[in-house]
């Protein structure tokens, strides 16, 4: 399946120049009072609004999936675990084109209200007073703009950021399309060209300082990204940063860009980051396996 998600994410940058601006015309109609879409499921273990948090784990937690991706298919292999830890696990779709099945196209700053509506729901329906927000990609950078544009900071305690490009992207190995026809590019996939390094959204993002006070933030990236590149974009400035770099744990994990998200190692990351006065072994020696 990772497979599949790496040449897919692949193939539809590839498409982007052949794609007309009547991409974002079919996107489905949210459920009446969220900010939910009935077109892709949630991933196993989330969106239990019925779920309260516990004492051990008093805030929620939010998924934010990566560009060209969804929330089923980013989380299927993590959300699962952090339910199974004792979390109420919520994840979102957001930025949708292409019929809905494909999010994170979108421009940001509304996939950043989307996100910011999402977190109020949830907050609103478990009774917490924060979540805990996990991102991969550009869902490690969305909620950023949160914190600092949309009134987000009281309401989120831990940002953990897996592969985000937080100071832009090169777009690595898919990069020649979206550099080179930047209109083309606007029409179907804005959130694309709003994530190179030179971009308006991430130049004003950075501006004034990188992290905002009360937030505790957690960045994992990995030598072998091929999207977010360099990898050490990811990286941030300020206080109450941890930045990891997956290799400097596990040596031997080939984990790419698309492989984090469902790599026993980085699992074990996010849990120990939402977590730290309980953190557990990394699982080092398997992650390999995520990366054929």
């Amino acid at each position: 399946m990772r497979g599949f998600r790496l040449c897919a994410a692949g193939l539809s940058v590839l498409a982007l120049t052949c794609l007309s601006a009547t991409a974002f015309a079919d996107e489905p109609v949210p459920v009446q009072g969220s900010s939910d879409v009935d077109v892709v499921p949630p991933p196993p273990g989330a969106n239990d609004w019925s779920c309260r948090p516990s004492a051990a784990h008093p805030r929620p937690i939010v998924l934010a999936h990566g560009t060209f991706e969804n929330r089923l298919d980013n989380w299927f292999a993590m959300s699962p675990r952090l339910a199974a830890a004792g979390y109420c696990v919520y994840a979102l779709d957001f930025g949708l084109g292409l019929g809905g099945t494909v999010s994170g196209l979108g421009p940001m700053r509304e996939s950043a209200q989307q996100i910011t509506d999402f977190v109020d729901r949830v907050l609103t329906t478990t009774g917490a007073q924060q979540v805990d927000i996990v991102g991969h990609s550009q869902g490690g950078v969305l909620p950023r703009y949160y914190l600092k544009n949309l009134g987000g900071t009281p309401k989120v305690h831990t940002l953990v950021g897996l592969a985000p490009d937080n100071h832009g992207t090169e777009w690595g190995l898919i990069g020649l399309p979206i550099t080179l026809v930047p209109p083309a590019t606007d029409l179907v996939c804005p959130s694309c060209t709003e994530q190179l390094p030179t971009s308006d959204f991430i130049t004003q993002l950075n501006s004034g300082g990188e992290t905002q006070p009360g937030v505790s933030y957690t960045v994992i990236a990995s030598k072998f990204d091929e999207f977010a590149t360099p990898y050490t974009t990811g990286f941030l400035n300020g206080p109450d940063v941890d930045n990891i770099t997956l290799q400097d744990v596990c040596p031997g994990d080939f984990a790419e860009h698309m492989a984090m998200t469902s790599d026993p190692a980085t699992i074990q990351l996010v849990l120990n980051a939402l977590d730290p006065e309980h953190k557990a072994p990394i699982p080092c020696g398997i992650g390999s396996i995520h990366a054929k």
